[in-house]
């Protein structure tokens, strides 16, 4: 992605080394939260505000990748300012920017206090995105998801739960959840994650109308969508996948989502709540 020398937004917070407390736990307890909590849209709270935490030592030191990294979500989190102003004024609406906070070991959010284990997640009760930069070398190692395209893309994915929550969408997930078993608003939850990644493959459609988009950019995009499937993830933590506690959708799902969007580029193809077949 061509991003150096490009405008960055206005709307990053940097709380790098201001954290206080980090949550405890490890082993299988470390992958049930990224389990639930990667990539969370609705209220991150629920899960959030259950965990313990304990005094951590917050000295943070800058290094050269982090200053390139923050740089590099500014520039995408500004385009996706440019592209979701532009959609929402076409549909008649106004679009209310986030604000992206970059941490680093643990956060206090208005849903709750989150490690860096959590992974990148929106809080809709505050309307940031949250995210510890040390997570691009986990999409790299861990994930298999090298280059900047798969970090635009988590970022991107995050901005679309927060258009969720303009469009009433996250609303109407809080509503559904007081009324059904956790088994069945699992499914629903998947479908709130695949329409997030539709918006964010329709936010790259954009970007490719901007010239932004470089050779290999959307199969990093497509790479990291499949790396986070619940599938995926479940197979590498414990081996076997256990279907009905899926919460974003598998592998191919989340690919065939994300390019979804990509083609269409517009709101009108991503009623993910109405689609029979996922």
């Amino acid at each position: 992605m061509e991003w150096k020398g490009r405008r960055g937004s206005r709307n990053v917070e940097d709380r790098r080394g201001m954290g206080g407390k980090t949550l405890v736990g490890g082993g299988l307890g470390g992958i049930v939260i990224v389990l639930l909590v990667m990539f969370l849209g609705g209220d991150p709270g629920d899960i959030l505000s259950n965990l313990s935490t304990s005094p951590a030592n917050t000295e943070y030191v800058e290094t050269e990748q982090d200053k390139e990294l923050a740089e590099f979500v500014s520039v995408v989190l500004a385009d996706t300012e440019e592209v979701w102003k532009e959609i929402f004024e076409q549909e008649g609406m106004v679009y209310r920017e986030p604000i992206l906070v970059l941490y680093s070991g643990s956060v206090q959010s208005a849903c709750g206090m989150a490690g860096a284990a959590v992974g990148p997640f929106y809080c809709p009760a505050d309307e940031r995105l949250y995210i510890d930069l040390s997570f691009y070398d986990e999409l790299q190692t861990q994930f298999k998801a090298p280059g900047d395209f798969a970090m635009a893309y988590v970022i991107a994915h995050e901005v679309g739960h927060h258009v969720q929550k303009l469009l009433g969408t996250t609303e109407e997930m809080a509503r559904i959840r007081r009324q059904v078993s956790e088994e069945e608003y699992n499914k629903y939850s998947v479908r709130l994650e695949l329409q997030a990644d539709y918006l964010a493959g329709v936010w790259a459609h954009h970007a490719q109308g901007m010239g932004v988009l470089e050779k290999g950019d959307l199969e990093e995009a497509l790479n990291a969508a499949s790396a986070v499937g619940d599938d995926t993830i479940q197979k590498r933590a414990r081996g076997y996948v256990v279907p009905e506690s899926f919460t974003h959708g598998t592998s191919e799902q989340r690919k065939a989502w994300f390019y979804r969007g990509f083609e269409a580029g517009n709101l009108d193809e991503g009623d993910t709540f109405s689609a029979g077949n996922l």
